[in-house]
């Protein structure tokens, strides 16, 4: 009998974060669901449970170092490994966003959580996913961080934006360099994007359901051994970076 898949997901109390933990209990995961509000952490998890989810509540705050670090502690002590890491907490960071309006704490705050947030928690967890025999991690990204887009005249690169896209240039760049350190270990490491869903960091103007937006992030966090590491993808394949 083979050993039940633990993941984590921060950001996981609500929208696409959610989803993906949804996504994954569906297919019999252990899911730890990371947020850093007690009371909306706790009734996600009471949610997902009543829906037949196998779900754990963690305290996860990912600009503090001392939560990130309590959470890779209590997935140590219950579990002894990771198997999935989908790093998916995610900020705007406020507006104005032009650049030469935007605030540089507005900056500052989204690179803290969209980038510094990802690597506090990889680095954190990553001598848990050297133990497990397929680790993957997965870096929910978006098409407006793609430089590729934002210089294609006609292309759909979002509004502009010097806070949220440009850290998601910063997280596409920063996954890159994970994957090529990482190249000769299994784990396999990609950036997700899971198109204009309407959440509420969007003020729910998007198109695309959370269960559509989670749906790359789940096929990513399940790839086989011999699946691509390094890449950017959306439901339609290959994002270009």
């Amino acid at each position: 009998m083979s050993e039940q898949t633990i993941a984590l997901v921060t950001g996981a109390n609500k929208g696409i974060g959610y989803e993906i933990a949804a996504g994954l209990g569906n297919l019999g995961w252990r899911v730890g669901v990371g947020a850093r509000d007690e009371q909306r952490r706790e009734a996600a998890v009471e949610k997902l449970r009543a829906a037949g989810a196998d779900v754990f509540g963690v305290p996860l705050d990912v600009t503090d170092d001392a939560s990130v670090t309590a959470a890779a502690e209590l997935i140590e002590e219950r579990f002894g490994r990771l198997d999935v890491l989908v790093n998916n907490a995610g900020i705007t960071g406020g507006m104005p966003q032009e650049p030469t309006r935007v605030a540089p704490a507005t900056v500052l705050a989204a690179v803290d959580t969209n980038v510094i947030g990802v690597i506090r928690v990889t680095n954190a967890v990553l001598p848990l996913l050297r133990r497990s025999a397929a680790p993957r991690i997965v870096n929910m990204s978006s098409t407006v961080g793609s430089l590729t887009r934002q210089t294609t005249p006609g292309a759909q690169a979002g509004p502009i934006s010097a806070a949220y896209s440009a850290s998601k240039t910063f997280l596409n760049a920063v996954t890159i360099q994970y994957a090529k350190e990482l190249r000769d270990t299994n784990i396999l490491i990609n950036a997700a994007c899971p198109g204009y869903t309407a959440t509420d960091l969007n003020r729910f103007l998007g198109v695309r359901t959370p269960e559509q937006g989670a749906a790359i992030a789940i096929h990513l966090a399940t790839l086989p051994d011999d699946g691509p590491t390094g890449g950017f993808f959306d439901d339609a394949g290959v994002v270009p970076w």
